[in-house]
């Protein structure tokens, strides 16, 4: 394959926009950032005319492929009454009634543009309620780039500390030192860990927040019974439970992982696949906590919050997931599933050692000799990220787009013929590495 547009388009970017693109993520891609001209369905097209089966779908939106037409009707009908009010809308309502009919804990929603900006709206509210200040976050856990959460989600094992009393090591340079102080670091799937912390400072904790599958690293699944076991430390101390279901939410459940796994936290974020890939989160919760928002007590605001666009997009999804008849989750579960199983077979036929982890509509692959990965250090030091950044760049030479950590999502587009492309091309990535 030719990647010279999309090189020169770089090179051409980069002279204006702060190193050619919008968002750090995508410097890493290899061997160029590319450029598209247009997706379909779960293809991309490429300015090179490259053709590509698409596992990456915006980092996680677009769980109905590109560009889904019913989707774009929906937008195009909407926003020819127009795109933000600075007000209310119907359409609103409709979509917070689907929420709290659909997910467990939703008494009360709020609507904003990123995961990021939701997560620091979740964590002021616990605050807010319980009068404290530090929160618990775990290693390997991302929860957005604000200051505040972005420390020990991607750091190296020489610098995270002792286990038992890990460091909180910042992911940038320029953030404040100072807002670690509120800040506990503990690894995840221990809740011996976070009992012993609680015991000790549970009188200055106002929340804990987790991602109830660490998608990002191995796709880490919950050890039995440690998603309750957080829900009973936090309801004996008084504790806000925080559930950042920004990539797990309507993916791996219709309801989310809350759903999934039958724990109800008190607060929860979501954003991704919940509009189809136009930008849109939301983050909802008890009712008792969500009505500091709602008598303003706790400042939430945004110029775009709730707009004609996102909230069409928004309701045409929801709808079509919630459609018995297309079965838009068990479409997502089966690709994934066959996926892991292929791919898994091609890895023994290779002799190279690989794990897979996760549900299925997200699922993570592995170079590693480990059976199982069930926190971040394990993912550290057993895993061999520059062999996998060799497999993506095999793959991509074959017409199949990876992120580059490990992680697949499925989309309902994704077709039998694609999963036959993509595992022809792994059979033959594989024995060239």
């Amino acid at each position: 394959m030719s990647f010279e547009k999309s090189r020169q388009l770089h090179e051409r970017s980069a002279r204006s926009l702060a190193g050619g693109v919008s968002s750090n993520i995508r410097l890493g891609e290899k061997p160029t950032p590319l450029f598209f001209e247009r997706g379909e369905g779960s293809h991309l097209l490429d300015v090179d005319g490259n053709d590509y089966v698409d596992y990456m779908l915006g980092q996680g939106p677009d769980i109905f492929g590109h560009s889904p037409r019913f989707a774009i009707d929906a937008v195009t009908q909407a926003m020819q009454k127009g795109i933000t009010y600075a007000g209310q809308h119907e359409t609103e309502i409709r979509v917070s009634e689907m929420i709290q009919a659909i997910i467990p804990g939703a008494e009360l929603v709020r609507y904003a543009s990123s995961g990021t900006e939701v997560v620091q709206a979740v964590l002021r509210l616990a605050r807010a309620f319980t009068g404290r200040n530090k929160f618990i976050k775990f290693e390997g856990h991302y929860h957005g780039w604000a200051d505040s959460t972005s420390f020990s989600t991607l750091a190296s094992l020489d610098r995270m500390g002792p286990l038992d009393n890990p460091t909180a090591v910042p992911m940038s340079a320029g953030i404040d030192p100072n807002v670690a102080d509120d800040l506990i670091i503990l690894p995840w799937n221990d809740i011996d860990a976070v009992g012993h912390v609680v015991e000790e400072q549970g009188a200055d904790i106002a929340a804990i927040i987790t991602e109830p599958i660490m998608c990002n690293a191995n796709c880490i699944m919950p050890k039995p019974r440690y998603l309750e076991g957080l829900r009973r430390v936090c309801d004996e101390r008084g504790i806000v439970l925080i559930f950042d279901e920004v990539i797990t939410g309507f993916r791996v459940a219709l309801g989310g992982a809350q759903e999934l796994f039958g724990v109800t936290p008190d607060l929860s974020t979501y954003a991704k696949a919940m509009a189809g890939g136009f930008p849109l989160a939301m983050f909802a919760g008890k009712r008792e906590i969500m009505s500091l928002v709602a008598d303003a007590s706790v400042l939430h605001g945004g110029t775009v919050n709730g707009n004609n666009i996102s909230m069409a997009a928004a309701e045409a999804c929801l709808l079509r997931l919630q459609d018995p008849e297309l079965g838009a989750l068990n479409t997502l579960k089966e690709s994934g599933r066959a996926l892991m199983q292929g791919l898994e077979e091609l890895t023994r036929k290779h002799e190279t050692p690989a794990l897979f982890q996760g549900p299925g509509p997200v699922f993570h692959m592995s170079f590693t000799d480990a059976s199982e990965i069930t926190d971040y250090r394990e993912h550290a030091m057993s895993v061999d990220q520059e062999a996998y950044a060799r497999f993506c760049e095999g793959m991509l030479e074959r017409g199949i787009r990876l992120i580059g950590r490990g992680i697949w999502f499925t989309s309902t587009e994704h077709t039998e013929e694609d999963i036959a492309r993509t595992l022809k091309a792994a059979d033959e990535t594989l024995a060239d590495l």
